[in-house]
């Protein structure tokens, strides 16, 4: 049974239809990725679902109390508030009473106040004990959850703390359904793994969108697609969607070839005049007019962005060569003894927690800031193009040309001359769009356009610091081509994990107190030597250990471990069996033909099953040994 159900849904923003008759349904146990391009109408659709936007046409029904939340794509600057009274916001006004006695309460530990007194016996006669109980445990134990300390204060945490907070938040009312608008951004690779598994564990319907694969890969057990105004379902993970996508496309554009085609026949049929005039014909006539109307009610599909980078000469062999590096901000060391060469070519990603010092880091490898100790020796010729995360180099109070020409009507690209609409036609912006101020265009917006201002200048080192946000799949794709096209030098900040291992040679982490490790390849190939390098440590330990200590005698099992250790491995056997089962399932491309609801209980059930398995494997290790 369906919790929530679009039917015939239109809508738009005062011009041309964004969602035009769409119907969709969800229910319990879902989790839905929506994708489409930027702009396509993913945000609006799910403000929609929400209740924020009401529709210009059809109808919404919601299973009664249906308890929506949202987790929006901006982070708040924050407000003199604490965590425990963010997450208190989201159950509404007993909410807020409930976070006030909480701080009036918290205030008078430390100290007497007439005053807060007063407040504080006001507040504790208008909410209801039980309830007012009810609802402080309730926060509690979502605070607990998430992993966060209550007396933390909001604005002074990070964005990827914040977001976790404003999850907390939406979490706080037992939501039903969880809306998520790009839940990932700013969040760095270990927070996003956390993500991924909490929301995993919770099992709750979620409908999200993200430009991060690997996290819609593991989440999405149905994809729902955002285009031409239209939604096209797809029952399937994200990759089954890729392969089925790329097929209906293909058997879209031979369906249009045929149709064009009988068309201009036709045309040219009725242009002959005096057969077309016979009463017999009429019908002919009428059937093109037919066809008429279908081509221009067409929808084409949106074009994908042109990008072209221009190239500087080429640099020296030699790009950057430090040695010792060490770095301190605030008394805290951001560096210590970091060592790395980079030579021309090379295409370097950087890893780390969010505040780790990555952008410190580039600043020191690029000489723009003097390392505390250490020797940095740059190559010669270098000619360095920036992309800044935070877009600083935008002017919100100037138009998109404004900021791409610096004054002017056309760019210089390769050493022709274009004019300044035809080249951000190239990165998906309408003439309308081009003229606008920066302030008004979305995020993935400003990302083209930050991408659009950066390929005017010839480069051979391109530094990209968190370039992924905001952009689409599609545009993604491109970008990953023609970065692994390019014959100049790469430094690349991100912590979207496809986007490094397609595109990076080599691999900076910083992995605490300072430390910066050179690795080979990209994200998977990081895990991969990580966890040989930390097997092979903890095998040297456990052989070394002897010859420090006598080895402790065995502890004699109790009968209940005796008898658990004799049953596990036929528990783990059945496990395997199980989970083998499921693989085979899901490898069926009939399994994805099935009901939403049943393929998300299936998912659930294999994640359950890995979880039990690998507890069972880490007892059995313990017991044994």
């Amino acid at each position: 049974m369906a919790w929530l159900q679009l039917r015939n849904i239109s809508f738009s923003y005062g011009g041309a239809n964004i969602l035009e008759d769409i119907s969709l349904q969800i229910t319990p146990g879902e989790r839905i990725g929506l994708m489409g391009r930027n702009g396509a109408g993913k945000s609006t659709l799910m403000k929609l679902i929400h209740g924020e936007l009401k529709p210009d046409a059809g109808e919404i029904e919601r299973g009664p109390n249906l308890r929506i939340a949202r987790l929006a794509q901006e982070v708040p600057a924050g407000e003199e508030h604490t965590v425990f009274d963010e997450v208190a916001d989201g159950l509404g006004d007993q909410g807020r009473l409930v976070a006030r006695i909480h701080a009036l309460t918290q205030l008078l530990q430390h100290g007497e106040s007439a005053e807060q007194h007063a407040e504080l016996d006001r507040l504790q006669h208008t909410v209801d004990s039980e309830t007012g109980w009810k609802i402080q445990h309730q926060i509690e134990t979502v605070i607990e959850r998430m992993g966060l300390n209550p007396e933390a204060r909001f604005e002074s945490l990070s964005s990827g703390m914040k977001r976790r907070v404003l999850l907390a938040r939406a979490l706080a009312g037992n939501p039903e359904v969880l809306l998520l608008d790009e839940p990932t951004n700013h969040l760095d690779v270990e927070s996003i793994s956390w993500l991924e598994d909490f929301l995993l564990r919770e099992s709750i319907t979620l409908v999200f969108i993200t430009h991060d694969r690997m996290f819609l890969q593991r989440l999405a057990t149905r994809i729902v697609e955002v285009e031409r105004a239209r939604l096209f379902d797809w029952t399937c993970d994200y990759k089954t969607f890729l392969a089925r996508k790329t097929a209906a496309l293909e058997a879209e554009a031979q369906q249009e070839a045929l149709f064009d085609k009988k068309l201009a026949e036709e045309e040219v049929w009725i242009r002959k005049g005096i057969k077309a005039r016979n009463v017999r014909n009429q019908g002919r006539v009428r059937a093109l007019e037919k066809l008429r109307e279908e081509r221009r009610a067409r929808k084409t599909q949106t074009g994908n962005v042109n990008l072209t980078l221009q190239t500087a000469e080429r640099s020296g062999n030699l790009v950057i060569d430090a040695k010792g590096i060490n770095h301190d901000f605030g008394g805290r060391p951001i560096l210590r003894d970091v060592n790395t060469t980079i030579f021309r070519g090379d295409k370097v990603g950087i890893l780390g927690p969010n505040g780790a010092g990555k952008t410190t880091l580039l600043r020191i490898l690029l000489g723009e800031l003097t390392p505390d100790s250490g020797t940095i020796r740059i190559g010669t010729n270098l000619q360095v193009a920036y992309f800044d995360q935070l877009r600083a180099v935008l002017d919100e109070s100037k138009s998109a040309i404004e900021n791409v020409t610096e004054g002017g009507d056309s760019v210089t690209i390769n050493g022709q001359p274009r004019h300044i609409v035809g080249y951000l036609q190239d990165f998906l912006f309408s003439g309308e769009r081009a003229r606008s101020l920066v302030r008004y265009l979305s995020g993935g917006e400003r990302n083209r356009l930050l991408l659009a201002k950066l390929f005017t200048k010839p480069s051979n080192i391109l530094v990209l610091d968190e370039p992924t946000n905001d952009l689409d799949a599609e545009t993604l794709e491109l970008l990953e081509e023609l970065l692994m096209e390019y014959p100049g030098t790469l430094l690349i900040v991100s912590h979207d994990r496809a986007f490094l291992n397609n595109v990076v040679t080599s691999t900076l982490v910083f992995e605490g107190d300072g430390q910066v490790k050179d690795y080979a390849g990209g994200y998977d190939d990081w895990v991969r030597q990580k966890q040989a390098v930390e097997a092979q440590v903890q095998a040297t330990a456990v052989k070394s250990e002897p010859a420090r200590s006598k080895p402790e005698k065995a502890k004699k099992l109790s009968f209940k471990d005796q008898r658990e250790l004799e049953t596990l491995p036929q528990l783990i056997e059945k496990l395997e069996t199980e989970q083998a089962d499921l693989h085979q399932k899901m490898a069926d491309p009939a399994f994805y033909q099935q009901a939403g609801a049943e393929i998300a209980k299936l998912t659930n059930d294999l994640e359950v099953i890995h979880q039990r398995l690998q507890t069972a494997y880490a007892r059995w290790e313990e017991l044994e040994s």
